[in-house]
């Protein structure tokens, strides 16, 4: 599960233009507008589309739905062009018969757009721009979340409608769910790229998603052998354990060390470039994010901010390490697989399940829904017997 990340992870997708903007909302109101006379949806008559565009969300939800039903009117005003728009804006207009509607997982922000993950038999993960408010503003900023809304082209970019609606309860999801949504966006992605206009090319288009820095062209590296890395790796490990154990707890040293472990294991590792006690003040400072080190009610407590000094390191490299790392394996705050062992039962996240369409906390279930959930990896273990099993 992914919940509210600190200040220091945050990504702030782009917004449209002021002048594009304006420009969409002209012609959204206006359409809609002419979709209220055409259909008589709320039952009474405006007198232009911007008095229009001050009737209740709800209202205008009745309308945008009675449009989807028949989206040929679009093909009507296009016709009749009953404001007298330009060739260009009438245009945008029609392109919007390639619109797409129905319930999307806002699952992740990137720099220049926010991913939209269909809920579709067949994914599609879809690039899109906000309006005027981000997406953490209209939201909430806990991802995933299921949205319902319509995603429309708009000059070469993908933008939703300006009616965000919230698909059922406000609620986050556990682990299992998580990965399979993590899965889903990966095969996503291998069909098509991120969408980033509509209609969907049949061709693959370049993601956005964010990699390691390239090595220029012509230039080499020369690759550690086997017993470097494992070198490197034992040295970080050293570095992490003897922290932890005079500044923290062991608990602490053996996340630590799990975690240094996965890094080195990815091809190539990020662990044999720099320096080994920059990962390792990463790697506590990673660990200690996730588990909330930061927060004078916990016990061990130690700002984040000291963990880089602590090691030699300053503070902004320090950060700059850790953010690499939780964007390369996807570790969030409360997350499971990184959370300490004394900490799992507090942790929400850890226990929500899917039951029946239903998001449901395993631990108010059956044992046998208990038992079937652990198997399949959905909890970290039976609640009533704790994590020794």
């Amino acid at each position: 599960m992914c919940v509210r990340p600190d200040k220091e992870d945050r990504q702030t997708a782009m917004l449209l233009s002021p002048q594009d903007a304006d420009l969409f909302f002209e012609l959204h109101r206006a359409l809609m507008f002419f979709v209220n006379q055409r259909l008589n949806v709320l039952g009474r008559e405006f007198a232009n589309p911007d008095a229009f565009s001050h009737v209740p969300a709800e209202e205008r939800f009745e309308v945008r739905d009675a449009f989807l039903r028949d989206i040929g009117l679009i093909d009507r005003f296009v016709e009749q062009n009953p404001f007298q728009m330009s060739e260009d804006k009438l245009a945008i207009v029609q392109s919007w018969r390639d619109l797409v509607a129905g319930n999307f997982y806002l699952y992740r922000e990137l720099k220049k757009y926010t991913v939209f993950l269909s809920s579709a038999k067949d994914p599609i993960a879809y690039g899109v721009t906000a309006l005027t408010e981000t997406f953490d503003e209209l939201a909430g900023p806990y991802r995933p979340i299921l949205v319902d809304t319509v995603l429309m082209p708009f000059k070469d970019m993908v933008v939703y409608d300006g009616l965000l609606g919230i698909a059922g309860p406000r609620i986050t999801f556990g682990p299992g769910i998580r990965r399979m949504l993590n899965e889903t966006y990966r095969q996503a992605k291998d069909r098509f790229g991120i969408v980033t206009s509509l209609p969907v090319s049949p061709k693959p288009v370049t993601s956005e998603e964010d990699r390691l820095p390239k090595r220029p062209a012509g230039s080499r590296t020369k690759a550690k052998s086997p017993a470097e890395s494992a070198n490197t790796t034992s040295a970080i490990v050293a570095l992490t354990d003897q922290f932890c154990r005079e500044q923290l707890n062991e608990e602490y040293a053996v996340v630590c060390r799990k975690l240094a472990e996965r890094l080195s294991r990815k091809r190539p590792s990020p662990l044999m470039t720099g320096k080994p006690n920059a990962w390792a003040a990463a790697i506590v400072r990673t660990i200690g994010w996730v588990n909330f080190l930061g927060d004078p009610s916990q016990t061990p407590y130690m700002k984040l901010a000291d963990i880089g000094p602590a090691f030699g390191v300053g503070d902004s490299t320090c950060q700059a390490k850790s953010t690499t790392i939780r964007k390369m394996l996807d570790v969030c705050q409360l997350d499971v697989e990184w959370t300490l062992p004394s900490l799992m039962d507090a942790n929400p996240t850890a226990w929500l399940v899917q039951l029946d369409g239903l998001i449901v906390d395993v631990r108010d279930c059956s044992r046998e829904v208990q038992e079937a959930a652990f198997a399949e990896g959905l909890i970290p273990y039976i609640p009533s017997e704790g994590p020794t099993r």
